[in-house]
């Protein structure tokens, strides 16, 4: 279950439900509204105590049938339900309807034709007697437009009359207002702040993307997933043209740790030449330290030898610094071209503390031209800011480019332009069709990080990695750590990983190493955590 969902690729699935006679609309809404109950009570297991109020907001589609099924469960649990209705219930679709009728048979349910009147609420959410639980089925995945101004504004109202904590907020499948395919709110009037924060959004049967990209995790809260029988292999497999609307399906990255593996049959009593050399190039003195950082992560990663290539006049700064990471003196592109004529050094680390500079090209340029494989961070992608076609024309399949949002917006300031503007209506362009398009321009893979980092290969293939939720890792807030990463990647690479598989597993490792280590965590000890991740792996 590592896949992330377009809302067009959940809807084909159900739809192959339907027309493979896997399950009923109604039958499928069942599932759902019994898992969202299940969901919350496991997630949130003092609401499961609680058994007293609940608001369940339903909307005009499919999402707000699945709230008539939360009602009519929680009430068979011994809840006090109240329901409201947005949109014409005349309109609903048959299944839908035919959940609101079945409500209707129990409790009324309550037009949303005035809520913008805060008094309304009044009556609806006594303060002395609040809720214990919102429930917001009012759109799901479906939306692609802004919330309207009237149902923005009760929402609004609600939450004012309920601030956070005062009642559970759980979302069906999405919060409102936002697009699941980005994770950005829908909100240009707002500046994307949604109406309120839940407490825990259930999707069913996979992740979509927009739970874990952008804004999405601050507006879900928690999630999980409620399995809904969808047998998805099966129906791919009856399915021809579902095959092909799910050729593009995103992968959350898991790396195959059996790789990280030294020793064992494939390597018994190896030598350190079996796992490669990997050269980090260091700026000048006082500029070495985000070298050191790299060239220590690759050591500590798995390269067999690190050796970190610096100016002359930084060599015994170094030299006071570093022990096992080898030092040879490069003072500029014809000596890093003299130091590649050994074959043996197959991973090169550009770009942290490097400087920005003619030199600092030249020197890129100079290691594209030996064909290694080779990873630029942060002044490597600078150095071309002016420029980027004369990287790009150099870059091949076994470059990794690792720009944060600054970087990125340096390097492909149209694409960021596009991305970053408010959107009006969705699906709205995510991160991951930035990435694409920007891979594909560079001709090489792309790691754009962030807490949903997004890496690309250059025919499109996507990985997304997100620190959040449970894998939050927010100490990597810290100076330092973006150079890390890439000596971890230029380190993989020199054991022979595939790049795109570098740079996907030490993503992986890097977020691993800050939770591991936790409050506290400063880049150095990125690096020196990576032994006690390596053996709780079963490496």
């Amino acid at each position: 279950m590592n896949e992330l969902l377009t809302s067009a690729q959940m809807r084909a699935i159900e739809q192959a439900a339907f027309d493979s006679g896997q399950a009923t609309g109604l039958e499928l809404m069942e599932r759902a509204g019994q898992g969202v109950i299940e969901a919350m009570f496991e997630a949130l297991p003092d609401l499961a105590k609680a058994k007293a109020k609940a608001l369940i907001l339903c909307g005009p589609g499919n999402n707000g049938g699945d709230g008539f099924v939360i009602a009519r469960l929680l009430h068979e649990m011994g809840w006090q339900v109240s329901c409201f209705l947005y949109g014409d219930p005349g309109r609903l679709q048959p299944d839908a309807k035919a959940n609101h009728d079945r409500w209707g048979e129990i409790g009324a349910v309550v037009p949303f034709a005035d809520w913008h009147v805060r008094e309304r609420w009044g009556g609806a959410v006594p303060v002395e007697q609040p809720p214990s639980l919102i429930v917001d089925s009012l759109f799901g995945t479906g939306l692609t437009r802004p919330l309207a101004r009237d149902l923005d504004e009760a929402l609004r109202n609600l939450a004012s009359c309920l601030p956070e904590g005062k009642a559970w907020r759980v979302a069906v499948d999405a919060p409102s207002g936002l697009c699941m395919d980005s994770g950005r709110p829908l909100d240009p009037e707002n500046d994307g702040e949604l109406p309120s924060r839940q407490d825990l959004t259930v999707s069913f049967h996979r992740l979509k993307r927009g739970h874990m990209l952008g804004d999405g995790p601050e507006w879900c809260g928690r999630v999980a997933v409620a399995d809904i029988g969808l047998n998805q292999p099966a129906l791919r497999a009856a399915r021809p043209a579902l095959r092909e609307q799910l050729s593009d399906m995103v992968q959350l990255a898991e790396p195959d740790k059996r790789q990280l593996r030294k020793g064992g049959e494939d390597y018994p009593g190896a030598h350190k030449y079996d796992y490669g050399h990997a050269v980090v190039l260091s700026g000048g003195p006082g500029r070495t330290g985000a070298a050191r950082l790299a060239a220590r992560a690759a050591l500590r990663v798995g390269a067999g030898l690190v050796t970190l290539a610096a100016p002359a006049p930084a060599m015994s700064e170094c030299a006071s610094q570093l022990t096992a990471v080898m030092l040879t003196r490069c003072n500029g592109a014809p000596d890093l071209g003299t130091l590649l004529e050994d074959e043996r050094l197959n991973a090169l680390c550009l770009g942290p503390g490097l400087g920005v500079s003619a030199a600092t090209r030249d020197l890129v340029l100079t290691a594209l031209g030996s064909r290694r494989r080779c990873v630029l961070d942060a002044d490597a992608l600078t150095a071309f800011a002016e420029r980027p076609q004369a990287l790009f024309a150099h870059l091949h399949s076994g470059v990794v480019l690792t720009p944060h949002a600054g970087e990125f917006a340096r390097l492909f300031p149209d694409i960021w332009a596009r991305f970053i503007a408010c959107p009006e209506q969705g699906p709205a362009i995510s991160k991951i069709e930035a990435a694409q398009e920007a891979a594909a321009r560079a001709g090489c893979i792309l790691l754009f990080k962030g807490q949903d980092t997004v890496i690309v290969e250059p025919g499109g293939r996507v990985v997304v990695h997100a620190a959040c939720y449970e894998r939050a890792a927010p100490w990597l807030a810290t100076a330092g750590a973006g150079d890390v990463l890439a000596g971890m990647i230029a380190g993989l690479m020199a054991r022979g990983f595939w790049p795109v598989g570098a740079a996907e597993t030490a993503a992986w490792l890097h977020a691993e190493a800050a939770i591991s280590f936790g409050p506290g965590l400063i880049a150095e000890d990125l690096a020196e955590e990576l032994p006690a991740v390596l053996r709780a792996s079963g490496v």
